[in-house]
């Protein structure tokens, strides 16, 4: 039952589109598959060390008033510049041609490196992880089963991000789109924003 309701709460936060939704969606239109995956598994990444804090009950760093508002400062500066990123970016075809944009570079590594840092970035992960752990699991609940419920999230985050890799790089899905990809990137761009201006509020 425990398992259940922690795994349902968890998916239910995955539904939720945040900042990183909008990063690798703009990742499956513009990048080909393996470099949107490199978003992936850095966002993945950033989630599993997350969740090795939380599993090891690793209260301090809530508790630790200026790591969380350091964390929220960083996390909303990174966001903003993804934001602007987006925005500038010109009207260009739908093609996945290697490009010196930040955000289309053709390097797994730096898409990697992008994806982790706007998971590692964003405190309300950290928070819901710590939440989670605190609130849904058990005291009697051993260590086992805490890193199975680990490895349970960080899985279902890795082939979930994948999956909207996958329904959303589809050529079929970037032909409909056509030009109004722009109208996508900017919109994606002004949310990254938002999420960037909001969070030192939140």
């Amino acid at each position: 039952m425990e398992f259940l309701l922690i795994a349902s709460a968890h998916f239910l936060a995955l539904l939720s589109p945040g900042p990183d939704f909008f990063l690798i969606m703009q990742a499956s239109l513009r990048l080909p598959f393996r470099y949107a995956i490199g978003v992936c598994t850095g966002i993945t990444a950033a989630n599993a060390l997350y969740l090795l804090f939380a599993v090891f009950s690793l209260e301090v760093i809530r508790e630790t008033t200026w790591l969380m508002t350091g964390l929220k400062y960083l996390g909303a500066i990174y966001l903003v510049f993804l934001g602007i990123m987006l925005l500038k970016t010109p009207i260009r075809s739908l093609n996945r041609q290697s490009s010196d944009h930040f955000l289309q570079v053709h390097h797994f590594g730096k898409q990697f490196f992008i994806g982790f840092m706007s998971g590692f970035l964003n405190p309300k992960n950290v928070i819901f992880y710590l939440a989670l752990f605190t609130v849904m699991v058990s005291d009697k609940t051993g260590l086992v089963m805490r890193c199975f419920y680990a490895l349970w999230m960080i899985g279902v985050v890795f082939f979930w991000d994948c999956g909207v890799v996958l329904v959303i790089g589809r050529d079929q899905i970037r032909q409909w789109l056509g030009r109004s990809v722009f109208v996508v990137e900017k919109i994606s761009g002004v949310m990254l924003t938002l999420f960037g201006l909001l969070l030192p509020f939140t």
